[in-house]
């Protein structure tokens, strides 16, 4: 009986321990942690977290939302789904610091003019939220990530009561926009997002909403303020790490659109060919219907298999359509059936479409891809020519 009362009480004179080793000082500063984008495209957009800094209690500690849940089942196609649940995680700042060091990205730093009430809840909020059955989340892109997370809690612990300003140079612009001006925009990772997001990012996203991304949290949270008391929401602002200057060894001869004219010209050049012999080359087509048709496929997919909002009402598919690999049998025969002259008109009349919707802005496009479109617009006129010249009614 007396070792269990022991243990008991041990038990509890380390919780009590562990609760006033939470309970900050007046020396503690909270701050938000802007870094800088890096050379790969998943570091393109950079990263958000707060410091929570007591010298009185030895504590320089960073929390971050948007690390990866490696251990989650069926993990891959959890993140292709869009359902993979994304943690928060804790680190400390000379690690943290180090490693965004070590791969040359600027670390800026913006202290938050909180209470020391303030700062308590904040720092209550993460140590709950760092805790095994709270840490995951449904990471969102747009509305839900690691920069849009520090909005959230940062409003939290002044209950609600910030008010941003939009910063001087603040423009509306799309998602879309907001996207690619963090990207060169003839590369493969802005080709990428260019397919695979569909129109429902080319609206135009409201001044908050551009908080999605880190540099525009802390543009934001340079001219917010707080409600009651009217004081600035930052109170002192520093670079603690500025990102040297390096030679970007991009070759426009790798970029997609150097690639996509080659492949364009290249179909340009066998359309030529079989113009002048009346022949068609076969291969050529049933390559162009198959990989159109399988991306084609792949959008619809991510549209209507996942929980992405930002692969919604995707155009792409006016050039990409999954119905071709269900009509490349017509292909191997000598002579295609009528419909299918037809099919080839309904194909130019989505490119038609496709064309319309990037002028009047229902959907940017990948320019990248322009070359190989134009190639596929003259393949489809020369085939339908072809054919009539060939097709009987069977």
């Amino acid at each position: 009986m007396k070792k269990t009362l022991l243990f008991l009480f041990l038990i509890l004179s380390v919780e009590v321990v562990i609760a006033q080793n939470n309970i900050l000082s007046n020396q503690a500063e909270i701050s938000v942690l802007t870094i800088g984008p890096g050379e790969s495209l998943n570091d393109s957009f950079g990263h958000s977290a707060f410091r929570i800094k007591d010298p009185s209690l030895g504590i320089d500690i960073t929390y971050g939302y948007g690390e990866y849940d490696f251990d989650a089942p069926n993990f891959y196609l959890k993140f292709a789904q869009g359902k993979l649940n994304y943690l928060i995680s804790k680190t400390d700042f000379y690690k943290f610091y180090q490693a965004y060091v070590y791969y040359n990205r600027t670390i800026k730093e913006q202290v938050l003019n909180l209470s020391q009430t303030e700062k308590q809840k904040l720092y209550d909020y993460l140590i709950n939220n760092y805790k095994p059955e709270n840490r995951r989340y449904l990471y969102d892109f747009f509305f839900d990530n690691c920069a849009t997370k520090i909005k959230d809690v940062a409003n939290l612990a002044v209950n609600n009561s910030i008010i941003f300003n939009n910063p001087n140079n603040y423009k509306e612009a799309s998602f879309r926009t907001l996207i690619q001006n963090n990207l060169n925009k003839n590369s493969w990772g802005s080709l990428g997002i260019d397919v695979a997001l569909g129109s429902v990012i080319d609206r135009k996203a409201s001044a908050e909403d551009h908080m999605f991304l880190p540099k525009n949290i802390y543009k934001f949270f340079e001219t917010a303020t707080i409600k009651e008391s009217r004081k600035p929401l930052v109170i002192k602002s520093h670079v603690l790490y500025q990102q040297k200057v390096i030679s970007n060894s991009n070759s426009f001869l790798t970029s997609p659109l150097f690639i996509f004219g080659i492949i364009g010209s290249f179909v340009l050049f066998i359309t030529f060919k079989d113009f002048k012999r009346n022949k068609q080359s076969k291969w050529l087509d049933i390559a162009l219907f198959t990989i159109t048709g399988l991306i084609g496929i792949l959008i619809l997919f991510l549209w209507f298999a996942t929980d992405h909002k930002g692969t919604h009402q995707n155009y792409n598919l006016l050039w990409a359509c999954a119905l071709n690999v269900l009509v490349i049998g017509q292909l191997f025969k000598k002579k295609a059936s009528v419909w299918f002259i037809k099919y080839l008109k309904f194909l130019i009349i989505l490119l038609c479409l496709l064309t319309m919707h990037w002028i009047i802005g229902v959907q940017v496009f990948a320019i990248g891809l322009i070359p190989f479109l134009i190639a596929l617009f003259i393949r489809y006129i020369y085939l339908i020519s072809y054919y009539k010249k060939t097709t009987t009614d069977l």
